[in-house]
This record gives C-alpha cells, structure tokens and sequence, in this order.
C-alpha cells in the first residue's frame, strides 16, 4: 500500500483494484499535462458484472448507488496506472456519471452519490468536484452505472 490516499481507502475497508482491462479500443487513462482522464468504468468486479440491468427496474437505487462507488474504485485504478501514486492527485475536477434507467426513474443525481461521496472521504476538499449525472437508455454490457473522471495532479 503507498500514502495518504490508499490508506484513507484502508480505513473503509476498501483496496485499489486491478485495472478493468478495455473493452475496446482505448486506454483506461490518459495522461495529458496536468491532468488524467479516465475512460468509462464499468462496477467490475473480479472480471464481472455483480448486477445488470436498469436502475428503477432490475435495479434498486441503493444497490446503483452501491455500484457507483465501485466504478469510482476503478477509476481510482484507472488513474493509478497512469500516474502510480494517487497521492499525486491534487483534486478531483471533474465526474461524469450515467445511469442506465427505467423510463420513469429520475433519481441519477443520487445514484451518482455513490462515487461523489466516496471522493469526498478519500481525498477531502480536494475531492469536491463539477459533476454531470445522466439518465441513458442502456450501457456496455447491461451495465446499470457507468463513471468517468477528470482529475488534476500535482505539478511534477
């Protein structure tokens, strides 16, 4: 385990995951100057989907919310490998998150709390960030969440 930020990870019980290897043809993370981008993420886990489905119909929007935090552990991963110490981030900029939902499920913005509240306890201050909370009609793989992020580094 290295720093700050894994070890606030430690205290929740949680652990950086393994890369979600791509789907297609991108890269997990990008570095450009200061800044990471990360592809989509998937709530892989070990190599699988926990649960498929739309958010209001399969899906309950507690377990989404659930399934949130986990595309924000991979996304924390993501960028891991491509910067390898997370304690190099010196904010979260930006989360882009989509919901695949039922036709009439509007609660995105909470279901994307699940990543937004985890950047918040791993990274404080430096984890609030502008956020985008879409509802989408269906994602890769079944999928019921998906999350992006843009984060910031410390100047090298």
């Amino acid at each position: 385990m290295s720093g700050v930020v894994e070890a606030a990870l430690a205290e929740l019980g949680l652990t950086v995951p393994q890369v979600v290897p791509p789907l297609a043809a991108y890269q997990p993370a990008v570095r450009s100057g200061v800044y990471v981008y990360t592809a989509g993420q998937l709530p892989m886990v070990d190599g699988k989907l926990p649960v498929t489905g739309k958010v209001g119909a399969e899906v309950t929007p507690e377990e989404a919310k659930d399934l949130a935090r986990v595309c924000a552990l991979n996304a924390l991963a993501a960028v891991k490998s491509v910067v390898g110490d997370l304690d190099r981030v010196a904010r979260v900029v930006k989360v882009v998150g989509f919901v695949a939902s039922a036709s009439d499920f509007t609660g995105q913005p909470a279901v994307l709390n699940g990543a937004s509240e985890l950047f918040g306890q791993v990274f404080g201050d430096k984890g609030v960030h502008a956020r985008s909370a879409v509802g989408v009609a269906v994602l890769p793989l079944d999928a019921p969440v998906e999350v992006e992020i843009q984060v910031e580094l410390v100047a090298d």
